[in-house]
């Protein structure tokens, strides 16, 4: 497959040293040239919309989840088109198309995060620094500002099913289809590259194409998806149900000393001291939280801070606090580590990892009261409210909510969203067939979307694709084309600010390019210290099941650990289906 590519991919570069310069080719008229009008059935491209501008020495700043660049030339295409039969259904296209001298025979999707299906600008950027042209969507939502939220329930209360679809996997489907076709003509390329990037709701878009269109991508870099939304966005308030359950909400300080208690102990596990638990799945074996009972908190007065946010409401101002951690804030610790279980005693799901701050369990500060309440978390309300009570509203009360409670909207939505929003359909055939190659990475400290979430699928895949293997076999035919990395100490697709000297792979569409490209297989993934002071800035990072050991706090192996890595794939037994 890519033996015939990479020739017709090195007959472009020579067209593209004669091409015309990018004020010649970046003109509304050529773009109108290069629509690809009937590459999507069912939808009317506009060509009278399109605009095209020029943008010349263009710096692309570096951020968590991607590497800078300078002196960029590049085309700014917006478009739009109409989904045939239905009236204000107009979704736009944004495209960045790199000079002809820099673009390296490339195309790239991206996706948004929480409730929204575009990063924007930063996304777009990240592409061109890799020559490629890169795309996104505002799903039809009527705004690049607007959020699934803002547009799933139409005034009278009823589902728009339309913008459902468009986010669950629509609207990325058709905007990759139409920019590669649109890049194609746009360069008079007979093919080129095609790669997703996306993290977080970005990851779940990203799973949705892979999972549905095989063939679509040659490439996949995503960084913990929020996929099985179902599960996903009700655990958000498992954390206030806890604290209610055990009638007392520990003021944030006092979390915040379990968690730093929990990193300093469970930081040698891995056998290196370095301030970063690289090992949770040891630590959540070997370690517990009544170990900070009674040891000393303080922390200062906290201003209020205002606004609604995609994960929680606004907070009120909270004075110092100072005390010593009690038996019940580590019951309620222990608690949000084991995981979620209803009244049987069975497990629902799977909790974040110990060594992540309990962000889900943060309290509020009542002044009137004097006392710290639990605060439901935002996007967990909006899912309850929007997509399963089909109601808009902010508000929530878990009064009389129980984990049996949790269990029942868990359920509810898997029967209401299974095809659209689970996105986890674990037979990839049609891309491993196709060639494709995706790295799949997870930070190990994720406060809000569990580390074990990627597990279960990874592992789900695994077992469909390779049923008549064992363990090591099948593991070894999946990471031909499919690998997953837990990143140590990192938070949800960046690093942890409670464990700086945490590698962070920076520059994972890089490793996928090589792998796919020059056939460069990342048997460790390239990950940077960003922000800490380690002295050994540049890291690897071991594929999973295999776990990071270092010896004299010098060598890393990886490792396998049958009772770590069945910590990793809990039998989730209240779930009456599978959990992919």
């Amino acid at each position: 497959m890519h033996s015939k590519k990479t020739l017709g991919l090195a007959a472009t570069a020579a067209l593209r040293v004669t091409a015309s310069s990018l004020a010649n080719v970046c003109t509304t008229s050529y773009i109108q040239s290069a629509l690809p009008l009937d590459a999507v059935s069912g939808i009317t491209l506009d060509s009278n919309s399109i605009t095209a501008n020029a943008v010349y020495n263009y710096t692309s700043e570096a951020g968590d989840l991607w590497i800078g660049g300078k002196g960029l030339d590049f085309c700014n295409v917006t478009l739009a088109y109409t989904r045939n039969g239905l009236s204000n259904s107009t979704t736009n296209l944004w495209y960045w198309l790199p000079s002809p001298e820099q673009w390296q025979g490339r195309y790239l999707t991206t996706g948004g995060g929480g409730f929204s299906i575009t990063s924007g600008e930063a996304g777009l950027a990240n592409g061109i620094v890799y020559g490629s042209v890169a795309g996104t969507t505002d799903g039809g939502f009527g705004s690049w500002s607007n959020e699934l939220s803002d547009v799933i329930l139409a005034a009278n209360g009823t589902m728009d099913f339309d913008m459902l679809y468009n986010f669950g996997y629509r609207s990325i489907h058709e905007m990759s289809v139409i920019g590669k076709e649109v890049s194609k003509n746009f360069y008079n390329a007979s093919s080129l590259y095609s790669y997703y990037q996306g993290c977080s709701e970005g990851g779940r878009e990203g799973w949705s194409q892979v999972q549905r269109y095989g063939s679509q991508f040659d490439g996949a870099a995503i960084g913990a998806p929020a996929f099985r939304q179902a599960f996903q966005q009700v655990a958000h308030l498992a954390a206030a149900v806890v604290e209610q359950t055990h009638d007392y909400y520990p003021p944030p300080c006092e979390l915040e000393k379990i968690n730093n208690d929990t990193i300093a102990a469970c930081d040698k596990l891995d056998g290196r001291e370095d301030g970063v638990v690289a090992r949770t799945d040891l630590c959540k074996l070997h370690y517990n939280a009544n170990a900070s009972i009674g040891q000393p908190y303080s922390c200062a007065a906290v201003a209020a801070t205002s606004g609604y946010t995609k994960r929680q409401m606004a907070q009120a101002a909270e004075p110092a606090a100072n005390g010593t951690v009690s038996a019940k804030a580590a019951a309620v610790a222990n608690d949000l580590w084991k995981g979620l279980f209803d009244s049987k005693g069975r497990q629902i799901y799977v909790s974040y990892q110990p060594g992540a701050d309990f962000e889900d369990a943060e309290t509020t500060y009542n002044s009137a009261t004097g006392q710290y309440e639990a605060t439901v978390s935002g996007i967990g309300v909006q899912w309850v409210n929007y997509f399963l009570k089909e109601i808009i509203s902010t508000e929530l009360s878990i009064k009389n909510v129980t984990y049996d409670t949790l269990r029942s909207w868990i359920l509810e939505g898997m029967q209401k969203y299974d095809s659209v929003m689970q996105t986890t359909w674990p037979d990839l055939e049609d891309f491993h067939n196709a060639g494709g190659k995706v790295i799949h990475f997870h930070g190990e400290s994720d406060n809000s979307i569990p580390t074990a979430s990627s597990v279960i699928y990874h592992d789900a895949v695994r077992k469909i694709m390779y049923p008549n293997m064992g363990l090591n076999e099948s593991y070894s035919a999946l990471q031909d084309w499919y690998r997953l990395f837990l990143v140590p100490g990192a938070a949800h697709c960046s690093p942890s600010t409670d464990q700086p000297n945490g590698p962070f792979p920076q520059n994972v569409l890089q490793s996928v390019i090589d792998w796919v490209e020059n056939g460069v297989v990342p048997e460790r993934l390239n990950a940077t210290v960003l922000d800490g002071t380690t002295s050994d800035v540049d890291q690897k990072i071991c594929t999973f099941p295999l776990r990071p050991m270092w010896k004299d706090n010098a060598t890393m192996d990886c490792v396998f650990d049958k009772a770590s890595y069945d910590s990793w794939v809990p039998e989730l037994d209240s779930i009456p289906v599978p959990v992919y």
